[in-house]
């Protein structure tokens, strides 16, 4: 018996751009609906709920966040993935938009195979119930919440947020498939350093889409920080266009390594969502 099809729901009020979308993931084997309306975004997902929401934040009525707000404070629809399609590139608006948990934050114009790759994941990781990250395939969701859970209990334990500034200039260079090959990249640079200068109870998952965790002990933290560092700043180089890079197009915005550690005893949490919320606002 053939699966489900997937259903999606697609809130743009570019009506071209919504036809456009609308046959392109027919032809790919979805079930769509398009409404053009941001009230009718929250209505229809909240009547026929779908898999997954490509979301405009310029409506015609409330914008795409006040929608996103709407569904992730309902219980029936506060887990449907959610990716942002937007003319909006201010980084305090992707921001915002993160902060209401959307899979994706992707601006126009777009490629319409990277959009394909990016609903595939997000969707494949819905049903995984978000325990990987469909990247990098490191733990993520509740598999961090955990491990997160035992760290409380552990008196030499620190936590370590990795993740890359400038990242989003990247991506805008280079696409989303680059980014995510340089995430992927990043993942075997980071478990190779756990490797060579962790312990052997170390953890790497993600907090985040694009930011990785690392949960290790007092003693393998210097040597970690070191290493992870070194490691990743000699890599980007090789991720950027030779052109690019003799003409010099990174180098006020290249590519970094942003670490930031907490000693999870020395803050006195009591409860595992106090510790997430404070590593959450340790990312860059």
């Amino acid at each position: 018996m053939a699966e489900p099809k997937s259903k999606l729901l697609i809130v743009e009020d570019d009506l071209d751009i919504a036809d456009m979308l609308n046959a392109y993931f027919r032809v790919q084997g979805y079930d769509v609906l398009t409404v053009n309306w941001g009230e009718d975004g929250v209505r229809a997902c909240q009547t026929n709920m779908p898999d997954l929401v490509i979301l405009d934040i310029r409506l015609p009525d409330i914008d795409g966040f006040e929608v996103a707000r709407r569904l992730r404070t309902n219980r029936r629809t506060k887990q449907i993935p959610i990716i942002f399609l937007t003319e909006k590139r201010e980084r305090n608006d992707r921001l915002k938009g993160l902060e209401l948990h959307a899979e994706d934050y992707i601006t126009k114009p777009f490629d319409i195979q990277e959009l394909r790759l990016r609903v595939r994941n997000a969707l494949a990781s819905a049903k995984r119930g978000s325990l990987t990250n469909p990247v990098t395939g490191l733990p993520d969701g509740d598999l961090v919440t955990e491990r997160l859970s035992q760290t409380l209990q552990d008196a030499d334990a620190v936590a370590m947020v990795v993740a890359l500034g400038n990242l989003d200039r990247f991506r805008e260079v280079y696409g989303f498939v680059a980014s995510d090959d340089l995430l992927r990249a990043v993942s075997l640079m980071l478990q190779g350093s756990l490797r060579d200068n962790g312990g052997t109870e170390d953890f790497l998952g993600h907090i985040g889409t694009d930011t990785f965790l690392v949960i290790t002990r007092r003693p393998y933290v210097a040597a970690l920080k070191e290493n992870i560092r070194r490691q990743l700043q000699q890599s980007f180089d090789y991720f950027y266009r030779d052109q690019d890079r003799e003409m010099g197009l990174f180098r006020e915005q290249g590519l970094t390594v942003y670490i930031q550690d907490l000693d999870v005893a020395q803050q006195g949490f009591s409860e595992v969502s106090q510790l997430r919320a404070r590593l959450e606002a340790l990312r860059p």
